[in-house]
C-alpha cells in the first residue's frame, strides 16, 4: 500500500486523523517519532520560518523546497498546504499541484480564498478549478490523490454556515476528496456540516475547539494543529532567548 492509499484510509477509518503539522524537518520528523500517523505542511509556519508573511508571499519555489525536504525524509503520508494554488490562472495552479505531487505527497490542501484581492473565488469556479485538478492528477498516475477542499467562510462571511454548505456540496461533486472548514467551532454547525456533506470533514484546532475524542463524536473525521505548534515553539524561543540575555548565564541550558 503506498502513501496515497494509507492516506485516504486514515480519513475513513474509526478513528479520527490526528495531523500534525510541520514547518521545516525537524518539526516534522519530532511529528514522526511522537507518533503521528500522517503530517500536513503549514504553510503559515513555512513562512514565518524563512522570514516572509504567510499568504503566497514566498515564491513557490522556494515553499515547495521546503516540502520536498520533509517528504523524502519522513515515512509516514504527507499533504501540503499549498493555500490558493500560488497562481492566478488555472495553467499556473494545475502546474504547480502536479509538482507538488511529484515530490510524493499524499494530498494537499487547496482553499477558495483571493490572494491578490479580498474575497472567496466564486464557488461554481472554484468547483470548475477542483475537477480540472482532478482530471490533471488522475492523467499523471495520481488516482486517489487526496485533495482537501479549504473553505473560507468563516473567516469571511457574517452567516458562514450556509454558503459553507453550498460550497461544500459542489466541491465534493467536481472532485474534492475531503473538506476543511478552517474558523467552524459550534457544536451544532460541526455536527450539521458532517452530517451533510458526503466527504470527511477537516477542522483546524482553535482556543476551545482542541478535544480528538469530543471532535470524533460530532462527525470530524481529521483534525489539524495548523500553526499553533510552530507559533508556541516561536514564542518559546524567543522567550528564552530573552531569559539567557538578561540572566548572562547559560545554566537555564542544562536542566538537571
Amino acid at each position: 500500500m503506498n502513501n496515497i492509499q494509507k492516506f485516504n484510509e486514515l480519513h475513513h477509518g474509526e478513528r479520527l486523523l490526528f495531523l500534525g503539522n510541520a514547518w521545516d524537518l525537524l518539526s516534522a520528523l519530532a511529528l514522526e517519532k511522537a507518533g503521528f500517523q500522517a503530517i500536513g505542511t503549514t504553510s503559515w509556519g513555512i513562512a514565518q520560518s524563512l522570514g516572509f508573511e504567510d499568504g503566497e508571499k514566498m515564491d513557490f519555489k522556494t515553499h515547495l523546497e521546503v516540502i520536498k525536504r520533509i517528504v523524502d525524509h519522513v515515512r509516514i503520508p504527507v499533504s501540503a498546504d499549498i493555500e490558493a494554488g500560488y497562481g492566478e490562472d488555472t495553467h499556473t495552479i494545475l502546474e504547480h499541484v502536479l509538482r507538488t505531487a511529484d515530490l510524493g505527497v499524499a494530498g494537499i490542501n487547496i482553499e477558495d480564498s483571493l490572494k491578490r484581492r479580498p474575497g472567496l473565488r466564486a464557488a461554481k469556479e472554484h468547483a470548475e478549478l477542483l475537477s480540472k485538478i482532478r482530471t490533471a492528477l488522475d492523467q499523471r498516475g495520481f488516482a486517489d490523490f487526496f485533495l482537501n477542499a479549504r473553505i473560507d467562510t468563516y473567516f469571511q462571511l457574517d452567516d458562514p454556515l450556509p454558503e459553507t454548505l453550498t460550497r461544500a456540496a459542489v466541491y465534493v461533486e467536481h472532485g474534492a476528496s475531503g473538506i476543511f472548514v478552517p474558523g467552524l467551532k459550534d457544536e451544532d454547525e460541526i455536527r450539521t456540516v458532517a452530517v451533510q456533506v458526503s466527504a470527511p470533514l477537516n477542522l483546524l484546532s482553535l482556543p476551545g475547539l482542541t478535544n480528538c475524542k469530543k471532535l470524533a463524536e460530532l462527525g470530524v473525521k481529521r483534525f489539524s494543529i495548523g500553526n499553533a505548534l510552530s507559533d508556541q515553539l516561536a514564542a518559546f524561543a524567543e522567550k528564552s532567548a530573552v531569559r539567557l540575555f538578561e540572566a548572562q548565564d547559560t545554566a537555564a541550558l542544562y536542566p538537571n
